[in-house]
């Protein structure tokens, strides 16, 4: 039985012809994204807004109702809750964004959450309280400086790490695209004002993992073929290697989306941003390896003598020494 190729082997997509229309929309993209996280701000969840903490003890269960008290909740009107395990599986932190002003207001907050408390008590009696506090915005924003300097932190280790695996040239490039990568995922979550969660940050750590493992196997191939074909033009080596690990990307890719769609048209509202994030992170992270990683080595300076030793005065003296120069 013969195999399936979605990519056939002689397959030869001249990528680098389009690199500079490419790259200016890639530019734009940027651009834009940022231009509307600016503008229209980020739709911040509770993790980051800050809000009413409830903790609660499902004494006569070994794990608690996560989706059901989501969806009990949420049909409070408070707007999206979060609610995660909290310690033990049995037990529970639901948070509840506060209405303009309940912060401020003595015994509204606290009002809320014992509202929380009583419907969640009515629907399960074996539901303990042990604890309703407000989240702070100061301690929301000590959240989202974290968040920060988790994702900042991240792409420099990555840029660190290709910078010592290859040149300088293929850590910068790596840098670039993933800058790319993550602004276009936070533009599209202020243009569409989607909740911005802990857990979207958990999903653009995810797109940086993707893209910079794609990007890194492009870069490989790229320096093996610049040791062995010395003598190509840098576009025609470029496409060459791009086509060489086009079968692997389009493989992973598709693998990915075909678990991540099914989650994205039937899976529960609560998950819906973080794989929403994870499938254009996909997109976004495979269009960038390919348009934006090649180009940009050209433009810093690679040629086809960047990975070849250079002969020190050491070498030249051993080399008069043995009778070859």
């Amino acid at each position: 039985m013969k195999l399936l190729k979605l990519v056939p082997d002689n397959t030869n997509i001249k990528f680098l012809k389009l690199r500079i229309p490419f790259f200016v929309l890639s530019i734009v993209l940027i651009v834009g994204s940022w231009a509307a996280v600016l503008t229209n701000g980020l739709n911040f969840g509770v993790d980051f807004a800050g809000g009413q903490e409830v903790r609660m003890t499902f004494t006569e269960r070994q794990t608690a109702p996560i989706a059901s008290l989501r969806e009990l909740v949420g049909s409070l009107g408070y707007g999206e809750p979060a609610v995660q395990e909290f310690g033990a599986p049995n037990q529970v932190s639901v948070r509840v964004p506060l209405p303009e002003g309940a912060e401020d207001t003595p015994g509204a907050a606290t009002a809320i959450g014992a509202r929380v408390i009583d419907t969640i008590s009515a629907e399960y009696p074996d539901a303990r309280t042990d604890g309703n506090d407000t989240v702070s915005g100061k301690v929301a924003g000590e959240f989202r400086d974290s968040a920060i300097l988790a994702l900042l932190g991240a792409m420099l280790a990555v840029a660190l790490y290709i910078w010592v695996r290859f040149e300088w040239q293929f850590g910068a490039g790596a840098l670039f695209a993933l800058f790319h990568d993550v602004s276009v995922t936070l533009g599209l979550f202020a243009l569409t004002q989607m909740e911005f969660s802990l857990q979207i940050v958990a999903a653009i750590l995810a797109i940086i993992g993707y893209s910079l493992n794609d990007t890194v196997v492009v870069y490989d191939r790229i320096r093996e073929n610049l040791k062995k074909y010395r003598k190509m033009p840098l576009g025609e080596l470029f496409d060459l290697s791009v086509n060489e690990t086009l079968a692997r990307t389009v493989m992973t890719s598709l693998s990915l989306f075909v678990a991540l769609i099914p989650l994205l048209i039937f899976g529960p509202p609560s998950l819906f941003g973080m794989v929403a994030a994870i499938t254009v992170g996909l997109f976004i992270g495979t269009y960038s390896s390919v348009y934006m990683a090649g180009p940009l080595l050209i433009w810093m300076g690679v040629t086809s003598n960047s990975f070849v030793p250079q002969e020190t005065a050491m070498d030249r003296q051993e080399k008069i020494a043995r009778g070859e120069a």
